[in-house]
C-alpha cells in the first residue's frame, strides 16, 4: 500500500475493502491513535480491566466475539472525550500451558533432575513419549512457547482491529505479575486471610495437583452399585449382618463409619452400636446424620476417608478417624491404614482404583459378603474442568485464602460488594449471588505442578531435617518475585537448602486464578507506579464470560475487598457463549471451534466485528457466515454511498427544505437513541438503530434527493449539505463497530482519525425540521417501486399519474417534487382528506392504476 493511499484526500475511483486493516493497523500504531494519556485525572480516565486471554495454542471465534463487545465501549468512551485505559494481558501461567508444552516439544518435567544449561528439545518430539526435563528446564520451555503464541494473538487483535494501546502489554508470569501476585499473598498471610492446612482435598490423579471448588464440574460417569454385607449386630434383627450399597467397593478398606438419618427407624437400633467391615473385620460405629438419604440404595451408607465430598462433611461432622488409601497417583497406598489388617490388604495395594475395585469385588464374592451381581447405574461424578478422570479426595497440605467460605461475616460483605457492581446484563449478579451463598469452603491456591508464580515461602529445618511448617519464613516485598527453589532466605546461604537446620523452599505454586484475581492491580501499577493506580483503580469496567463468574470475577472481588475495601471496578459486563450450528458451546475441548483468522481474511474484519456486536450482552449466540457476509455488505455499502456523497462536490450552505431537514432530525433521534443504549453497555442496540437508519437513508433518503443534489440551486445545496453532515454522523456512530471502513471513508475528506473524533450529540446535528416528513415520502415511494415491480418493469419506468390521499397529505407535500423526480412521476395528485394514506399509482402505457 503506498504513501498516497495512506494520506489521499480525495474519493478513490474504486474504493474497496480489501487490505484496509494492515493499512490502518500500521497507521494507528505510528500516530499512536489508541496511545494511553496519563496526564489526564481519574474523572477523566475510563480504565478497562482487559480479560488476559490463555496463551495455550490459538484463539477461536468465541475470543473474536467477546472481545469486539469490549472495543466497541472502548471506542465509545475515548470518542466521548474519555481517555480510555486499555491494556492487553497474556494469561500464560497454569496448567493449559504446560500441556501445549508437553506436547509441543515432548517433554515433561521432573524436579529432581539438574539443569541443563545447553538443554535441546528433542527434534522429533513424540507426545506419548515425553522426555524429563529439569524443572527449570521446562519452565525455560514454557515462556519461550508462550513468547510465540503472544506474538500470534496479538498480531489477530491488532488485525480484528482492537483499540487496545499495544505499549501496556503484560503476562501473568511476567516479574511485575509474579511481585503483585506474591505481594498480594504475603500481605493476606500477614492479615490471616492465608493459612495453610492439612486435610482432604480434591485431587486430580493425572495432573498429580489440587483442584478448588471453582474448577469442578459434575459429568455423568457409568458405575454399578454393590450390595455389601457388613457384619452384624448380636441381639438385634441384624445380626445377619447391615447391608449397604456401594459404587465404589475399592475404599472398604478406608471405611471408619456406617451412617443413618437419625429419623430413620429402620436404623435407630443400630446407632451407637459397632459393626464389622467385609472382609477386613476392622470394627466401624453406625451413626447418624442428616445426610444420610433415606431412598437411595438400603437408606445406610459408609463413610470412607475419602469418597466424594459428603464423605468428608461426615468425617468432620462426627469427628472420624482417617483411613487413607488412595495415592496422589490415584493407586491405593503400598502400605495398609493403622488397624487395617496387611493380608486382604495386600490384594489391593498399587492397584489403580479401577483394579482395586475388580479384586474387591472378587474377594466380596469369595468371602459370600457380595448379594447379588452389581446394578448399573450412571451418576453425576466430579471432574477437573480440564481433566479426563473422576477426581479423588486425598490428604495433603494446601495453602488456602478465606473467601466467606467458612466466615458467615466475610460472606456478607463479599455479597454486599456484589450489589456494589453494575451487572451488564442486571440478572448475572444472581450468579454471583448463589456462588457466594453456596461456597462450602476456602479458597484453596496452592497448585503441585510448576510453571506458576511460587508460593513465596520457605520452612526452616529441625535436627532431623524435617521442615517446621508451622513457622513460614518470607521475603521482604521489595525483594519480589523470588523463587524460593533457587533463591534463599534471609540469613541462610544456599548450602543450607535441604540440610538439618537449614531450610526448604514450599514446593507449590499458586492457582493461575490467584494471579488473574490480582489483574487490576498488575495493570493499573499497584505499588509499583502510583501515580498511574490513583489515576486508574478503582477501574470502570470488567468484560468477561459468564461461566467464569466464580472464578476470575469472584476471586478479583476476593482480593480488592481484603486488599482495598472497595470493588475493583465499577461495571462487570457479562458476555454470552459461541454456539456451534448445533446449538452447542464452541470449546477446544469439544473439537468443534472455528479459528478466526481465515473468517478475517475472507470476509473483512468489519464484517467480523458486525457479527459479533449483534451479541448482547450476557446472550448465548451462534456462529453465522451469513450474518457475516451481512456485515460485509454494510461495509460496502457504506464505501459506496459515501463515494456518491462526496462525489455531488461541497454544500456551500445548510440543510433548508423540510426534507432534508426531517432526515437530520430523524438522525439526532437515532444519535441520542445510540448514545442512551452505549451508556447502558447495549452496543447491539446503538448498532441496531444506526444500522436501520442507515439503510433507510440509502434506499429512501438517496433516491428522493437524488436527482436534487445534482443541480446548481438553493434546494441542491440543502441536500448537498444534509447529505454530508448525515454522512459525517453516521460514520462516527458506526465507528465503534466497523472501525475499518469508517476510518477509511473519514480520510478522504477529514483530518485526523474518526475514532479521535467527538461522539455526534443531538446539539450538532442543526435541523427544526419535523420527523415525520421522511417516513410519510419515503412510503409513498416504496409504493410506486412497489407497483413498477407488480408490473415487471423497471425502477425507470414513467408514472402517468400518482395520487395520494389522506391525513398525512401534507407531510408528503414537502417531498412532492422529489417524489417526482425519483418515481419518474408525470401528474401528482395529492388529496387532504380524513383517514389512512391511499397511493395510487397509474403506470404509463399500462391503462388502469395500481391502488397500493
Amino acid at each position: 500500500m503506498t504513501e498516497q493511499r495512506l494520506r489521499h484526500a480525495t474519493v478513490p475511483d474504486r474504493p474497496s475493502l480489501d487490505g484496509l486493516e494492515s493499512v490502518w493497523a500500521g497507521r494507528w500504531d505510528a500516530d499512536g491513535t489508541y496511545r494511553f494519556d496519563r496526564s489526564k485525572t481519574r474523572d477523566q480516565i475510563y480504565s478497562i480491566d482487559t480479560p488476559p486471554p490463555t496463551v495455550s495454542g490459538s484463539l477461536h471465534v468465541g475470543h473474536v466475539f467477546s472481545y469486539t463487545h469490549t472495543d466497541t465501549i472502548a471506542r465509545f468512551q475515548r470518542m466521548r472525550g474519555r481517555e480510555v485505559f486499555y491494556p492487553m494481558g497474556w494469561d500464560d501461567n497454569g496448567l493449559p500451558t504446560e500441556r501445549r508444552v508437553q506436547n509441543h516439544f515432548g517433554v515433561r518435567c521432573d524436579p529432581s533432575l539438574p539443569y541443563d544449561a545447553d538443554y535441546r528439545p528433542p527434534a522429533k518430539p513424540d507426545p506419548k513419549r515425553q522426555v524429563p526435563v529439569s524443572r527449570r528446564n521446562f519452565i525455560e520451555l514454557c515462556e519461550r512457547l508462550t513468547q510465540e503464541d503472544e506474538k500470534a494473538f496479538e498480531e489477530l487483535w491488532r488485525h480484528l482491529g482492537l483499540s487496545v494501546d499495544w505499549s501496556l502489554t503484560y503476562a501473568t508470569i511476567d516479574d511485575a505479575s509474579r511481585a503483585a501476585s506474591q505481594r498480594g499473598f504475603l500481605r493476606n498471610l500477614a492479615r490471616g486471610e492465608a493459612y495453610v492446612a492439612e486435610g482432604p482435598t480434591l485431587w486430580d490423579v493425572t495432573f498429580r495437583t489440587a483442584v478448588a471448588q471453582a474448577e469442578l464440574e459434575d459429568r455423568e460417569w457409568p458405575g454399578a452399585f454393590h450390595r455389601i454385607r457388613f457384619g452384624g449386630v448380636p441381639d438385634t434383627e441384624y445380626a445377619g449382618g447391615v447391608f449397604i450399597e456401594t459404587t465404589r467397593p475399592e475404599l472398604i478398606p478406608a471405611c471408619v463409619a456406617l451412617v443413618a438419618h437419625p429419623d430413620d427407624e429402620r436404623y435407630r437400633p443400630l446407632f451407637g452400636k459397632t459393626v464389622r467391615t467385609p472382609v477386613f473385620g476392622v470394627p466401624v460405629p453406625v451413626l447418624p446424620h442428616r445426610l444420610a438419604e433415606r431412598d437411595k440404595g438400603s437408606g445406610i451408607a459408609m463413610i470412607c476417608t475419602f469418597g466424594d465430598v459428603t464423605d468428608v462433611i461426615w468425617w468432620r461432622e462426627l469427628d472420624l478417624p482417617t483411613r487413607p488409601v488412595i495415592g496422589w497417583d490415584g493407586r491405593l497406598l503400598p502400605e495398609p491404614p493403622e488397624g487395617v489388617p496387611a493380608e486382604p490388604y495386600a490384594e489391593l495395594a498399587g492397584k489403580t482404583a479401577h483394579s482395586a475395585k475388580e479384586r474387591m469385588v472378587e474377594m466380596l464374592r469369595e468371602s459370600g459378603e457380595l448379594e447379588g451381581e452389581p446394578r448399573k447405574v450412571a451418576r453425576p461424578v466430579k471432574f477437573y474442568e480440564k481433566g479426563d478422570r473422576p477426581l479423588e479426595i486425598v490428604t495433603t497440605r494446601q495453602w488456602y485464602i478465606r473467601n466467606g467460605g467458612r466466615d458467615p461475616v466475610l460472606r456478607e460483605g463479599l455479597l454486599d460488594r456484589g450489589k456494589e457492581l453494575r451487572w451488564h446484563p442486571p440478572h448475572m449478579r444472581v450468579r454471583y449471588d448463589n456462588w457466594v451463598g453456596g461456597l462450602a469452603g476456602d479458597w484453596l491456591i496452592s497448585r503441585q505442578r510448576f510453571f506458576g508464580v511460587p508460593i513465596p515461602v520457605w520452612y526452616p529445618l529441625d535436627s532431623e531435617g524435617e521442615p517446621i511448617y508451622d513457622a513460614p519464613m518470607v521475603p521482604c516485598e521489595e525483594a519480589l518475585p523470588v523463587d524460593p527453589s533457587s533463591d534463599v532466605p534471609p540469613g541462610y546461604a544456599e548450602d543450607q537448602r535441604g540440610k538439618p537446620f537449614g531450610f526448604a523452599a514450599d514446593p507449590d505454586i499458586m492457582d493461575t486464578w490467584a494471579t488473574s484475581s490480582l489483574s487490576p492491580q498488575i495493570v493499573a501499577g499497584w505499588e509499583r507506579d502510583q501515580d498511574l493506580f490513583e489515576r486508574v483503580f478503582p477501574m470502570d469496567l470488567r468484560p468477561q464470560a459468564h461461566e467464569i463468574i466464580r472464578t476470575w470475577l469472584f476471586s478479583s472481588v476476593v482480593r480488592a475487598h481484603l486488599e482495598h475495601g472497595v470493588p475493583p471496578w465499577r461495571h462487570a459486563a457479562i458476555s454470552g457463549w459461541i454456539l456451534d450450528p448445533d446449538r452447542k458451546k464452541m470449546s477446544k475441548s469439544k473439537g468443534n471451534v472455528v479459528t478466526p483468522m481465515g473468517l478475517l481474511q475472507e470476509y473483512g474484519s468489519d464484517a467480523v466485528r458486525y457479527w459479533a456486536a449483534g451479541g448482547r450482552p450476557g446472550t448465548d449466540t451462534a456462529f453465522d457466515t451469513g450474518q457475516i457476509k451481512v456485515g460485509r455488505r454494510l461495509a460496502i455499502k457504506i464505501l459506496n454511498a459515501s463515494k456518491f456523497v462526496l462525489g455531488l462536490g461541497e454544500a456551500g450552505g445548510e440543510a433548508t427544505e423540510a426534507l432534508d431537514r426531517s432526515m437530520l432530525a430523524r438522525l439526532a433521534g437515532v444519535a441520542e437513541e445510540a448514545t442512551a443504549a452505549f451508556e447502558s453497555y447495549d452496543y447491539t442496540r446503538a448498532l441496531e438503530v444506526t444500522e436501520r437508519f442507515f439503510w433507510e437513508f440509502c434506499d429512501d433518503y438517496l433516491e428522493l434527493v437524488k436527482a436534487r443534489a445534482y443541480g446548481s440551486d438553493e434546494g441542491a445545496g440543502s441536500a448537498r449539505a444534509a447529505l454530508r453532515q448525515a454522512l459525517e454522523v453516521m460514520l462516527r456512530l458506526f465507528a465503534p463497530f466497523v472501525p475499518f471502513v469508517t476510518e477509511e471513508v473519514w480520510s478522504w475528506w477529514r483530518q485526523g482519525s474518526v475514532h479521535r473524533a467527538t461522539w455526534p450529540t443531538v446539539a450538532e446535528i442543526v435541523s427544526a425540521g419535523d420527523p415525520a416528513v421522511l417516513p410519510a415520502v419515503s412510503e409513498v415511494l416504496r409504493q410506486v417501486r412497489k407497483a413498477k415491480s407488480s408490473a415487471k418493469l423497471s425502477m425507470r419506468a414513467e408514472v402517468a399519474r400518482l395520487s395520494v390521499a389522506g391525513a398525512a397529505v401534507e407531510l408528503v407535500r414537502h417531498g412532492q417534487d422529489d417524489l417526482c423526480a425519483a418515481g419518474a412521476v408525470d401528474e401528482f395528485v395529492l388529496d387532504a382528506r380524513e383517514g389512512e394514506i391511499t397511493v395510487e399509482v397509474t403506470l404509463a402505457g399500462t391503462g388502469p392504476a395500481f391502488p397500493v
